[in-house]
C-alpha cells in the first residue's frame, strides 16, 4: 500500500479525467491521498475532495501565490480551520526565495500560518524553496507541537537531520529520480525508516523521464522504487514505512 502524501488534485489540470487519475492511482496500489490547499479561492475544492474517504485535506496560503491572497486571508484560515475539524494539516504554506521581491511579505504569511497551527496544534505542510536553513531555524524558535511536512525536500543530509530533530518529515518525490541529484540521493540514503513520506506534487515535478508531462499520483510508485534503490531496501519496506509515517504524521485512518 502506498499513500501520495502531497498532491494537487483540486487544480483544474484534473478536471476532465479526475477520476480515472484515482483510478490509475489505485491500480499500482496507493490507498490515500493528501491534498493540500493553495489560496482562499480555492479552499471549497479541497474540502469538496475531502469527501472522499481515501482523501485527507489541508488548508493553507502558498507562497507562489502572494498576488492572490488578500489581508484578512489569515483570519479567514483561522475560520475555516475551527469549522472544519476534518483537516489533517495547515498548508501548503512557506518560503519560496527565488521570488525575492515578494520575501518580506511571504515570511509574515508563512509566519501566521505556523502560529495558527501551534495554536491548533496541527501538523503543518512547509514549501521550501533555497531557504532550508532559515527555515529550519525559525521553526526552532516556535516548536510546534504536531511537527509536520517539509514538502518535496532537496536539501543536504545535515539539513534533513536538522528537520528530523525539529520533529518534522521530509517529503520525497520526483527530485528522487533524478541522477544528477547526489546531494539529495545522499539525504535520501540518511534518513531513517520513519523520517519520510513518499509524494508527487502532482500536476508538478514531474518524474526523470517524464519532464514536459502532467504528473500525477499513480507516480508515486516510481517515487517508491528510486528511494528504495537509493536506500538498498526493498520497495515494499519503503511502501510500508513511508504509509506508516504518513498515516502517524496526518492521523489518517488504517
Amino acid at each position: 500500500m502506498l499513500i501520495d502524501a502531497h498532491c494537487h488534485l483540486d487544480f483544474p489540470d484534473f478536471d476532465a479525467d479526475r477520476e480515472a487519475v484515482f483510478e490509475r492511482a489505485r491500480a499500482v496500489g496507493v490507498t490515500h491521498f493528501v491534498v493540500p490547499g493553495t489560496t482562499r479561492r480555492h479552499w471549497g475544492r479541497v474540502l469538496a475532495l475531502g469527501k472522499r474517504e481515501d482523501v485527507g485535506v489541508c488548508l493553507g496560503l502558498h507562497p507562489y501565490f502572494m498576488d492572490e491572497h488578500a489581508p484578512d486571508d489569515v483570519e479567514a484560515l483561522a475560520q475555516w480551520v475551527e469549522e472544519h475539524p476534518e483537516l489533517v494539516a495547515i498548508g501548503e504554506c512557506g518560503i519560496d526565495a527565488r521570488f525575492d521581491e515578494t520575501l518580506d511579505a511571504q515570511w509574515r504569511l508563512f509566519d501566521a500560518q505556523l502560529r495558527l497551527a501551534k495554536e491548533k496544534a496541527l501538523p503543518v505542510v512547509i514549501h521550501c524553496v533555497q531557504a532550508n536553513d532559515r527555515v529550519a531555524k525559525r521553526l526552532r524558535q516556535l516548536a510546534l507541537p504536531a511537527g509536520g511536512l517539509i514538502h518535496s525536500f532537496a536539501g543536504s543530509p545535515e539539513q534533513a537531520k536538522r528537520f528530523l530533530d525539529l520533529g518534522f518529515t521530509l517529503g520525497l518525490g520526483g527530485a528522487t529520480t533524478f541522477e544528477r541529484a547526489r546531494r539529495v540521493h545522499r539525504a535520501v540514503a540518511s534518513l531513517p525508516d520513519d523520517g519520510y513520506v513518499l509524494e508527487t506534487d502532482s500536476p508538478d515535478m514531474p518524474l526523470a523521464g517524464h519532464q514536459g508531462e502532467r504528473n500525477e499520483p499513480a507516480r508515486v510508485a516510481e517515487v517508491c522504487r528510486r528511494v528504495a534503490e537509493l536506500r538498498g531496501q526493498s520497495e515494499e519496506r519503503v511502501a510500508a514505512a513511508s504509509t506508516a509515517t504518513a498515516r502517524r504524521l496526518f492521523g489518517l485512518a488504517t
